[in-house]
């Protein structure tokens, strides 16, 4: 049967449910606006309505790697608060979701949430929006990226402040390209270089990756703090130099020193290893998500809060 916009704002209005939802409604409800009100209640999409303009900036990292470790997909599930995060059935979404990443062909969000849900006559929305209505919080998916490899490419993970060892505040994927035949090495080797993106967070891969005006931007700044200090234009040009040298040091992944080593930058890491298993290894991608990276929290008075409810 065809449902009207007319009727599908309606619904919306009255609900303040997402019009694909108000639109579903009104199909399982034969286009009756009461008995579509209930079928939102009953999937608690009207809860989830309610509380989706309350800033989400908690949750979980998870990621989740293919058994042959030539794919991942890496998500973040944002909750109101650290306790929601904490809760079972939180943690449980967060790790089937990346799953269900790992498989999707539509990696926008849309299509992530719009996949079947695993094991119930569900979508992912469908399924965070039932939780929604159990938990009394607001929650969203907020991104997703999903790595994939060529040959003699494997991908190792890593995952800081972790619940279980692919869902925690910090998620590294590396992937490593290697023609050893040494996996459990390599990926053992790939999940030290993500201990290591975890803590010093480049930027970029290599210098080559690093946008020329990124460089130009950081050498005016150089520039123009020394003419500031009266430095004659050739000193400035020396001193601009070094200071992108520098900067590349922090920001480039080959190029900063190794945590777990202060003597040997990265690069020189790979290298060592590569003469340790006699073959050739290099580091070909990385992603690492921070958990709330980016969104700006609102901070509320408790006390003011209550006394809006009293007046």
């Amino acid at each position: 049967m065809e449902v009207s916009a007319k009727l599908v704002k309606e619904l919306r209005d009255k609900t303040g449910a997402g019009m694909m939802d108000c639109k579903r409604a009104l199909l399982e409800s034969g286009a009756d606006i009461e008995t579509a009100v209930e079928y939102l209640r009953k999937k608690g999409l009207m809860d989830a309505a309610k509380k989706a303009s309350r800033t989400a900036a908690d949750g979980l990292i998870a990621f989740a790697i293919s058994d042959d470790k030539t794919k991942a997909s890496i998500i973040e599930l944002n909750s109101e608060t650290d306790f929601v995060a904490k809760n079972d059935k939180f943690q449980a979404l967060a790790c089937e979701i990346a799953k269900i990443a790992l498989q999707c062909d539509d990696l926008s969000l849309d299509g992530i949430l719009g996949a079947s849900y695993t094991g119930k006559n569900n979508t992912v929305k469908e399924e965070i929006d039932s939780l929604i209505s159990l938990v009394g919080e607001n929650m969203s998916l907020r991104r997703s990226e999903q790595l994939t490899t060529k040959v003699d490419t494997t991908i190792a993970g890593y995952m800081h402040n972790a619940v279980s060892s692919n869902l925690g505040k910090i998620g590294v994927l590396v992937a490593i390209k290697s023609n050893s035949d040494n996996y459990n090495r390599l990926n053992e080797f790939g999940r030290r270089i993500a201990m290591h993106i975890a803590a010093a967070n480049p930027a970029y891969l290599s210098v080559d990756e690093v946008p020329s005006s990124v460089i130009a931007k950081e050498k005016s700044i150089i520039l123009e703090q020394a003419k500031e200090i009266g430095k004659p234009a050739d000193i400035a040009e020396k001193m601009a130099e070094g200071r992108v040298k520098k900067f590349m040091e922090e920001i480039v992944l080959l190029e900063q020193v190794f945590v777990m080593d202060s003597k040997l930058k990265v690069r020189e890491v790979i290298e060592n290893f590569s003469k340790e298993i006699s073959k050739e290894v290099s580091v070909v991608k990385f992603i690492k998500y921070v958990l709330g990276e980016g969104i700006k929290k609102t901070e509320s008075n408790f006390a003011e809060e209550v006394m809006s409810f009293i007046k």
